[in-house]
């Protein structure tokens, strides 16, 4: 259309002369010409009048010859316009500087209404809210820069006018209208009100409604703007007017709404039957029946026989009994007007907004229901939800764990002191055998919820899957049992992953435990690995799995399956399905935190009796394991003995510091004791102190283990160090302690682990 625009420009359309003008140069050469005939004026005086009256008349005639062909010029440019113009599939036109339409093309005709000799801007009044306005600040730019285009924002959409000048006072203006923009008449009374009350555009049927063309929002109704789903009075020509108010779209600029008159007045062929109208809406009784109810309202219920049913038999409230509510909203008491409900239906879970409305109908009260569905507002909220309580737990695992690896390593750390002291003749030696086991039992519960939390220390290593699960295959047989078979498959090509191999050991036995028990009459379980590449990005579960090589490990089992409500639960600390006693709910949470932390995905999929299919990815590692040949160290070298050295232990725990001691004494080492960092650094004050090895706790009130011993060594580089904690997540950061000659013992630990580290670090 632009090229039409430019050809056209080309085209001088100019007016002819004004038929007062021509009439003038007439007269006066006929003046001119006639007196000098009467003998009134001197011979030379007459002469030169006659030779003027020839020349005026001559000029005359050559205007109006000029005239003639400009006019015929004009027609034949008008012609022309207008065949280009109906060539364009949008809405062309092309006026005068007056905005007199000169040609409309059949776009024009039909969608704007526009006829030559018809005004531009009546034509656009029912699309935009000040089209003078529009027209003259377009017409103005036009002038000046030779064409001009604005995006016009109406109904809540845009719609872009070009205009460009294709010669004096002509204009060619062009309106990019889709197929689909709703322009013409509608039967559905629409609006669009902008900020301030300023009401943006309005088609006929809202004028009919009203029986007169608003100018703002304020008359249109008796309260103010409604909000979406309330019901308003509108401002008639005979009264107010009850209406449903429907948001059709929502933008920056202002709100489309759909106003559906609930009473119909007889002589108002605008008004839309209820079954038909353009929201699900239902009538309801005081007392909760449904008197009626739209199409979409059964559609969005489920049921097509609503009539006569109570609201109570198929909508559950969510915090107060649905019929109290209904009495209160009925009697105009204090109550909320909208309210999230449940639906009873059995197919799938469904939650509804209803708006209520109390309207007198014939003198009965009445309750309008407009029906909003927020299933997948409240499946947000429920996921939102969700991943506050997994942090607060992950955060609360985190948090105790420390505090109960203490207590852990004080409470079996002294039990491994008494059972020094007692042979298994003793009848005291049983109930310490029990206590040591009961305090390892609570260090492996602390332990999978560290690994939840994902707050674990892992000592990755280049594995390759292949050789871990078969070093695992015979403990998983004796797991299984005599009624599962378990059948392994692996890619013949399988790349090797960066993971801890205990770690990953306990996520592999904890999903194969868990397909075990999904078949208590046995069954099947199958592991499978392959190498999968994906070269877009996988969304699923709330995760994005970014494109790379992954290592798929799959434990598929043909047990029961997992219903859909509790699918997306199993990974939840302390959730499970099995009866008291037979399971703690760690299992799965167990395995979730180790993937995770080792930079990997879990995924399920499952469905009521077809078994359920636990799939995990370990992205693939790029540098492969080296094996470093062993070196024989020289015989002549000679090591620290057991109980040759002196440690200072800095431990701000005294029942832990007070075993600690005892242990590393009772194996002959020399031991300095220190409650806190400062303390130990004015230990080491004394530069005649030799010292071998600092045991210190990583997390302590005041300066944390890694600072204080960096600070140490900077006049002992020498001094081995073994750290020890229940939970290291914040101390070391990221990037692991960063000391030379440092290593690391979790706790609890037990007196032989303690005194071994001690010793490997002497040597």
């Amino acid at each position: 259309m632009s090229d039409i625009a430019e050809f056209l420009s080309d085209l001088s359309i100019r007016k002819p002369l004004p038929v007062w003008r021509l009439g003038s140069l007439i007269i006066l050469a006929s003046v001119l010409g006639i007196a000098p005939a009467t003998g009134v004026l001197p011979p030379d005086w007459s002469a030169g009048l006659i030779v003027a009256g020839v020349s005026f008349l001559v000029v005359a005639l050559g205007v109006i010859v000029k005239g003639v062909t400009a006019q015929r010029s004009a027609r034949q440019a008008t012609a022309i316009m207008a065949a280009f113009a109906e060539q364009d599939l949008f809405p062309c036109l092309i006026a005068n500087a007056q905005g007199n339409v000169l040609v409309a093309n059949s776009s024009a005709q039909q969608r704007l209404q526009a006829e030559p000799g018809m005004n531009l801007v009546r034509c656009l009044r029912s699309a935009f809210a000040n089209p003078s306005a529009i027209l003259l600040r377009l017409q103005s730019r036009a002038q000046t820069q030779g064409r001009a285009h604005e995006d016009i924002v109406t109904q809540g959409n845009t719609i872009p006018v070009s205009v460009f000048e294709l010669g004096a006072e002509v204009f060619c203006w062009r309106f990019h209208l889709d197929e689909q923009e709703p322009w013409g008449e509608l039967a559905l009374p629409v609006l669009t009100a902008g900020r301030n009350g300023v009401l943006l555009r309005l088609n006929s049927a809202v004028e009919h409604l009203l029986g007169y063309r608003p100018g703002s929002v304020d008359q249109v109704f008796l309260e103010g703007l409604p909000e979406k789903g309330e019901i308003g009075q509108m401002k008639t020509q005979d009264g107010a007017v009850s209406v449903a108010v429907s948001e059709l779209s929502r933008s920056g600029v202002g709100r489309t709404l759909a106003l559906v008159p609930l009473k119909e007045k007889p002589e108002d062929s605008v008004g839309t039957a209820f079954a038909d109208l353009p929201v699900p809406i239902m009538c309801l009784s005081p007392d909760g029946t449904i008197l009626e109810a739209n199409r979409l309202a059964d559609k969005l219920l489920g049921d097509h026989r609503l009539r006569d049913t109570n609201v109570s038999q198929i909508m559950q409230g969510l915090g107060h009994p649905i019929l109290d509510w209904l009495g209160r909203t009925a009697a105009e008491e204090e109550a909320q007007r909208s309210e999230f409900l449940r639906l009873t239906r059995d197919d799938k879970d469904v939650f509804v907004q209803v708006t209520l409305s109390r309207v007198v109908n014939d003198g009965q009260v009445c309750l309008i229901a407009v029906l909003n569905d927020a299933t997948e507002l409240k499946t947000l909220e429920a996921q939102f939800v969700q991943g506050q309580k997994m942090q607060a737990v992950g955060q609360l695992a985190g948090g105790v764990a420390h505090d109960f690896n203490n207590l852990l390593t004080a409470i079996s750390g002294h039990c491994d002191l008494l059972l020094l002291r007692h042979d298994q003749s003793d009848p005291n030696y049983g109930d310490l055998v029990q206590i040591n086991q009961n305090a390892n039992r609570a260090a492996a519960l602390v332990s999978q919820l560290l690994a939840f939390s994902r707050k674990q220390t892992l000592r990755p290593e280049v594995l390759d899957l292949r050789d871990t699960i078969s070093d695992l295959i015979h403990l998983l047989n004796r797991l299984v049992g005599e009624k599962v078979q378990l059948t392994l498959s692996h890619d013949p090509v399988l790349k090797p992953v960066r993971a801890d191999k205990r770690q990953l050991e306990q996520v592999l036995m904890n999903l194969v435990v868990n397909a075990r028990d999904a078949m208590p009459e046995g069954g099947e379980i199958r592991i499978e690995t392959e190498v999968a590449r994906l070269t877009q990005p996988l969304r699923r579960d709330r995760a994005t799995v970014q494109p790379g090589e992954y290592v798929t490990v799959k434990v598929i089992d043909s047990g029961m399956g997992i219903p859909a409500d509790k699918l997306q639960k199993v990974f939840e600390p302390f959730y499970t399905t099995k009866r008291t006693g037979e399971g703690t709910g760690l299992g799965l949470s167990t395995a979730y935190g180790i993937v995770k932390q080792t930079g990997g995905f879990i995924f399920v999929d499952s469905a009521p009796g077809q078994g359920a299919e636990f799939s995990v990815l370990l992205p693939v590692c790029a540098v492969t394991a080296k094996v470093e040949p062993a070196v024989a160290e020289p015989s002549d070298t000679q090591g620290a003995r057991p109980g040759e050295g002196v440690v200072l232990l800095v431990e701000d725990e005294a029942p832990v510091r007070a075993f600690a001691t005892r242990a590393l004494r009772l194996k002959g080492y020399t031991v300095l004791e220190a409650e806190s960092a400062e303390d130990a650094l004015r230990v080491l004050d004394d530069p005649d102190l030799c010292v071998d090895v600092f045991v210190t706790d990583v997390v302590m009130p005041g300066m944390d283990g890694p600072t204080w011993v960096r600070k140490a060594m900077a006049t002992r580089p020498d001094v081995r160090v073994v750290f020890v904690s229940g939970y290291t997540e914040g101390a070391f950061g990221d990037s692991g302690p960063e000391i030379a000659n440092s290593t690391f013992l979790p706790k609890p630990f037990s007196l032989n682990q303690l005194t071994e580290a001690v010793f490997q670090q002497l040597n």
